[in-house]
């Protein structure tokens, strides 16, 4: 039963996953994608509903893992 519901499993979690990695916040500019350094500022302090958006990207990408993992031993 397992084995047949692991791939929806999957295509959900990576949809998500694209989707949590597409709303945060980029603090790279185009000078840094180059080398330049960045004059803005140090360092940046997720708060609020970004620190969340940050901290379930990175459980769903935990669980992305497990998952794959999980399949890859389940189809032996």
């Amino acid at each position: 039963m397992m084995v047949q519901i692991l791939p929806y499993i999957q295509i959900v979690l990576s949809l998500l996953l694209i989707a949590g990695v597409l709303l945060q916040r980029s603090e790279a500019s185009l000078g840094s994608a180059f080398g330049g350094d960045s004059a803005i500022g140090g360092r940046f302090m997720r708060r609020g509903f970004e620190k969340t958006l940050f901290n379930a990207t990175l459980l769903i990408a935990v669980l992305f893992v497990l998952s794959a993992f999980t399949n890859l031993f389940l189809n032996r």
